[in-house]
């Protein structure tokens, strides 16, 4: 393109209005946009009122595209020219935790996972925030830091660089905060651009669907599952896109350290049912599509035995001390910096957990410090839920359903938090009326490249 995107073509509220009147957006004004976003020639409030144009009218499939190329030649592009540089993504839930699991159970493998992650998003714990729990670990590398450890360890886990889509990042930050998160288009440009910096060959993508869920029903699952698919042909990319349960929390912890913990009693073969089996078939998908199995379903069982036989858990050791983190932590969880006052929540009747308000229960960790109700806040790694009870539990009265995890100055908010979960956070019914989803809905699997049997 000949035109140079930093002279003044349009002003950001032109491209603001078109896009509130539901108007097509041309390629050259959102290059403008996302080029000005990134040079600070374009205000937070102006962005944020961007998003919420766009939340509101959409994007199509082209202006999608328009939208994903600008975020991704924002920064640095690699390319790691290796077939089995595979991530992973999840749109994100409550107590989804499966990348500190499946990474290293991919890297022990022979995967290169080169896992460039985000922090909290609304209701959702984020990756990033989660293993800073682990003291010292370093998510702040450089690209070339980034690279080499790649090289030498197979594993990286990292967040939002100055180099690696940037105007994501800046992007990313704001949706937190306007209400602006679950917009197939926004969601589709951010995961990918992100994730196509990276330069890997393919890519497991984890759609979450449910009350606890970014895209709470399956029709929209499904929307972005096709958006996402279409970007991925267009660069040529391997994928396999997953659509999964969160209509409660995975797993039983939810937290920024509880949820670290659970992820290493899970690689040491102790984790719950429904986590390391999501871990396992994720895990696969990316062992499969890196060709070092000949199906999915190979994939899984080599995933499963690097569980059993450790090898998966000493990957995860050799990356958080490649990273800088204190590996003293991965064997004395007393050395977490967990809150020490715990309050626990009983059930008031006889019967069945029927359901559970898995947003609520996230936006109330939230409101505990471990997320951000403002961009600049500051995450608690201590405060969180460890639940006792799942979907189609039979419960008695008096019987414990969850543990809060909290700072003596929070008694009366849990107090307030606590008659939530007792009223309607958690559900509770007479008879088993209801049937239990499935963890795992459908799975698609997506060739853009010969792959090796």
């Amino acid at each position: 393109m000949s035109q140079d995107l930093g002279v003044e073509l349009y002003t950001a509220s032109e491209i603001i209005a078109k896009k509130r009147d539901g108007k097509e957006l041309t390629e050259n004004e959102i290059k403008w946009f996302i080029k000005n976003l990134e040079n600070k020639n374009i205000a937070d409030y102006q962005a944020a009122a961007f998003l919420m144009a766009v939340f509101i009218r959409g994007l199509n499939a082209k202006e999608t595209a328009y939208l994903t190329d600008a975020m991704l030649y924002s920064g640095d592009v690699l390319d790691l020219i290796d077939a089995k540089a595979i991530d992973k993504h999840s749109t994100g839930g409550v107590g989804d935790k499966t990348s500190f699991i499946l990474a290293p159970i991919a890297a022990s493998l022979g995967v290169v996972v080169p896992m460039i992650a985000g922090r909290g998003l609304g209701h959702t714990g984020g990756t990033v925030d989660k293993i800073e729990s682990i003291q010292g670990f370093n998510t702040s590398l450089g690209t070339q830091e980034f690279l080499a450890l790649l090289k030498d360890k197979g594993i990286a886990m990292i967040g939002q660089t100055a180099q690696i889509a940037p105007a994501d990042k800046l992007l990313y930050s704001l949706r937190d905060v306007t209400a602006t998160i679950d917009s197939v288009p926004l969601i589709t440009a951010s995961i990918m651009s992100k994730k196509l910096a990276e330069g890997t060959s393919g890519l497991v993508l984890d759609i979450k669907t449910g009350q606890g869920a970014f895209m709470n029903t399956k029709a929209r699952a499904k929307e972005l599952k096709e958006s996402i698919l279409e970007t991925a042909s267009r660069f040529g990319k391997n994928m396999m896109v997953t659509i999964t349960d969160m209509n409660q929390p995975l797993g039983n912890a939810v937290g920024n350290s509880l949820e670290i913990i659970e992820s290493l009693e899970t690689l040491k073969g102790n984790g719950p049912k429904d986590l390391t089996e999501l871990s396992a078939f994720l895990a696969g998908g990316m062992v499969y599509l890196a060709g070092l199995a000949k199906s999915h379903k190979q994939g899984i069982k080599m995933s499963l035995e690097a569980i059993k036989n450790g090898s998966a858990f000493k990957k995860f050791v050799e990356m958080i001390e490649a990273q800088g983190g204190d590996s003293r932590l991965l064997y004395d969880y007393d050395l977490f910096p967990l809150a020490r006052q715990k309050t626990e929540v009983l059930a008031l009747e006889n019967g069945y957990i029927s359901g559970f308000d898995n947003k609520e229960i996230g936006f109330s960790c939230v409101a505990l410090g471990g997320g951000r109700l403002k961009t600049n806040d500051k995450i608690d790694f201590g405060v969180g839920f460890i639940f006792h009870a799942k979907l189609g539990s039979k419960v008695k009265k008096g019987q414990k359903l969850l543990t809060i995890f909290h700072h003596d100055h929070q008694i009366q908010q849990v107090e307030e938090i606590k008659q939530k979960f007792e009223q309607k956070m958690i559900k509770i019914t007479k008879t088993k009326v209801f049937k239990v989803p499935p963890l795992i809905y459908e799975t698609k699997v997506v060739w853009s490249k010969p792959h090796a049997k």
